[in-house]
C-alpha cells in the first residue's frame, strides 16, 4: 500500500461522505476541471499545505485525508509539475470515500 495524502476543507469532505465520492482536485478546483486529484506523500505534505493553504482563514477547518492506494479503482500516476521536478501522486478519477482510512485535522500534531 502506498499512503497518499490529500488536504482539504472539512465541509468538502463531509459532502463527499454523503455523496460516496470525493471529486475536488485541489483548493478551488474540481476533478473535472483539473483531470486528477492532487495528492502528496507524507514527506511532501507540509510544503503542499503551505503552498495551497498558507495563511488559510476559511470558514472550515482543514483536514488531511489518508488514502489507501490499494482501495482505488482508478489509476494513480506520479508526475512532476515541471520536467525534472519532484513527482507527486495524482489520482485519475473520483476518490471513493471507503479508500480513505483516516481523517486528521490540519495541522497534524
Amino acid at each position: 500500500m502506498t499512503k497518499l495524502l490529500h488536504i482539504t476543507e472539512r465541509a468538502l469532505w463531509d459532502a463527499a461522505r454523503r455523496a460516496g465520492t470525493y471529486e475536488m482536485s485541489t483548493r478551488g478546483k474540481t476533478l473535472s476541471e483539473e483531470g486528477f486529484i492532487h495528492c502528496s506523500l507524507p514527506e511532501q505534505l507540509r510544503g503542499v499545505a503551505d503552498f495551497l493553504y498558507g495563511g488559510y482563514e476559511g470558514p472550515d477547518e482543514l483536514v488531511v485525508l489518508t488514502i489507501d492506494s490499494e482501495r482505488l479503482t482508478v489509476p494513480v500516476r506520479f508526475e512532476a509539475p515541471e520536467p525534472g521536478g519532484v513527482e507527486f501522486p495524482h489520482i485519475y478519477g473520483p476518490l471513493p470515500v471507503d479508500a480513505v482510512t483516516e481523517v486528521s485535522p490540519w495541522p497534524v500534531s
